[in-house]
């Protein structure tokens, strides 16, 4: 998809009515169409980029510069106990729309919004291993 497709480039660029709550010259918020909670907000950058590592760091500063006021009033708004902070990259991790967005939903006690992580433990060795991959590829 290009950024003439994209349809978080076009509400960006107010071409899409959206539910706007904030916006600055790198990024804007809006309500979610089809929202995980009441007050489910999109933080879409303005310009352009697939995922959070194709954004230069720059850009991705200023576009989350005001996140935490952004996170409050939401959850203030709503009068939720908390609230989730995600940036799903790529179909595997449930990204639906090919364009850098972040998703702050909010949160209440037993309301069975992602019920729970499925952690595990390494294997002996194991996360040495992956970490020394990682630090290979920084």
């Amino acid at each position: 998809m290009n950024s003439e497709d994209c349809i978080f480039c076009k509400i960006a660029a107010g071409e899409i009515p959206a539910v706007k709550i904030w916006e600055n010259d790198s990024a804007v918020a809006f309500l979610d169409i089809a929202p995980v909670s009441d007050g489910h907000t999109l933080i879409v950058s303005k310009q352009h980029y697939k995922t959070l590592d194709e954004c230069p760091p720059e850009y991705l500063a200023k576009m989350l510069s005001e996140v935490g006021k952004i996170a409050k009033a939401v959850t203030e708004a709503v009068d939720s106990e908390g609230y989730n902070f995600l940036c799903n990259n790529g179909r595997a991790a449930g990204q639906l729309v090919d364009h850098l967005h972040f998703h702050i939903i909010p949160r209440n006690q037993g309301d069975g919004i992602l019920k729970g992580w499925p952690s595990s433990e390494y294997p002996e060795g194991r996360a040495e291993e992956i970490a020394e991959k990682i630090k290979k590829n920084l």
